[in-house]
């Protein structure tokens, strides 16, 4: 679907879906949980209902009541293999993993998009070393056996999803477990957030710098009625879009103190210069005066895109360092991040683990593409404020990954030329 985004400054209010992230994990502890849940979740992206669909071909009952997901955990094992539908979400592939080799299901991940291009080593070899058997067939996953408690070991800067999910398997097992992390870790706001499930969820374990004791015969005790919070990796694109506005927008359904990594988007909004102010009804971001500067892109690589695009609207070069992982995303989220500057009138630097973007302050608009991939057709949006003529966005129907009210929301706003 081809989208034409008028240019201009956007102005006005929005609130921000659920967040993915912590959708994710709640709901897969309620699954493995010994009572009915009540998940209240504002926005079912295609990655949620990705992983709602695995959790019920596992045996688990969910049920939409209005904004609310109930979830009756699994009760039985399914005798026979199952197919577990993630589409192109990794954290469901991630995650699901090795909880389906916990409770020993023999099952079948379908995969589309890139998911299938994109790494699961080393977790797959630990899973074997421990137990399963996986194999793969074109885009299809097979995994089968039993996941056995012992001794693991992950790297830190491969994937946090790997070690999300070890541990919200490993409590499952018969016998003690234990998770070494080693070396740096990346995006470890999203970990944390996985050990507050689990804490939420009554689920014990002790943490020993980057090494995990986990206790095993454990099933979470998560129950009632729980909300999903507000998507900081979502919010950026509005708050990036105030930051280039005037009048600014104004975000609501957050949380300022949420453990979500992204939330960061607030600290690195500041040092571009743009305006901030956190009140009740949410956060609002204005125009400032706007310098590059430089970014760690290590724990927050799914902001690269949207921040690449309000670099384009600063004075001066921003640098984007450490940034390799996104060549495995939904897209080459380096090559398709440039593309998509170039191809509206940014200058732009590709490098093998950054971007060096030479801001100017505007841009002239034309033709763009999303690749599919929903962060990069977000970001169009995002540098349509920026951009002197309309913007033809090709690939817009992708957002619905993450964020299927997104174009509603953009159109709510005042802004863009008639």
């Amino acid at each position: 679907m081809k989208r034409l985004l008028l240019p201009g400054e956007r102005a006005g209010e929005v609130r921000i879906p659920a967040s993915k992230s912590q959708a994710h994990r709640l709901l897969i502890c309620a699954a493995l949980s010994k009572e009915e849940t009540r998940i209240r979740c504002d926005g079912l992206s295609k990655d949620i209902l990705a992983t709602v669909a695995c959790l019920r071909a596992m045996g688990a009952e969910i049920r939409e009541e209005g904004d609310a997901l109930c979830v009756r955990p699994i009760r039985d094992i399914p005798a026979t293999e199952v197919q577990l539908p993630c589409g192109e979400s990794g954290s469901t592939l991630r995650f699901l993993l090795p909880v389906v080799g916990a409770l020993g299901i023999r099952g079948r991940f379908l995969r589309e998009g890139r998911l299938p291009e994109r790494p699961l080593a080393p977790l797959d070899r630990e899973l074997c070393a421990h137990g399963l058997e996986l194999r793969e067939d074109g885009s299809a996953l097979y995994v089968r056996g039993q996941l056995l408690p012992g001794a693991y070991r992950l790297p830190g800067n491969v994937s946090s999803q790997y070690i999300s999910g070890m541990l919200l398997a490993l409590p499952l097992l018969e016998g003690e477990s234990s998770l070494k992390v080693e070396g740096a870790i990346e995006s470890a706001a999203y970990i944390q957030m996985t050990e507050n499930a689990l804490k939420l969820s009554a689920v014990s374990y002790t943490k020993e710098d980057n090494k995990y004791h986990i206790p095993g015969d454990q099933r979470p005790a998560l129950r009632g009625d729980l909300m999903v919070e507000g998507d900081w990796s979502n919010a950026a694109f509005f708050l990036c879009m105030g930051a280039l506005s005037e009048k600014g927008v104004l975000v609501g359904g957050l949380n300022p103190d949420s453990p979500q990594g992204d939330r960061a988007v607030l600290e690195l909004l500041s040092r571009f210069g743009a305006q901030l102010e956190i009140g009740e009804s949410g956060i609002l971001a204005q125009k400032g005066s706007l310098r590059g500067i430089e970014i760690d892109a290590a724990p927050i690589p799914d902001l690269i895109p949207v921040l690449s695009v309000l670099a384009a609207g600063a004075e001066g070069d921003t640098r984007i360092i450490n940034a390799g992982r996104l060549r495995l995303k939904e897209s080459d989220r380096l090559k398709t991040t440039a593309s998509l500057l170039q191809s509206l009138g940014g200058s732009v630097e590709e490098l093998a683990d950054g971007l060096v973007i030479h801001g100017s302050g505007s841009l002239l608009g034309g033709e763009a593409e999303s690749f599919g991939d929903h962060r990069i057709a977000m970001s169009a949006a995002v540098a349509a404020c920026l951009c002197r003529g309309a913007v033809a966005l090709g690939g817009a129907e992708c957002v619905a990954k993450s964020y299927p009210r997104f174009w509603e929301d953009w159109e709510s706003l005042e802004g863009g030329q008639a």
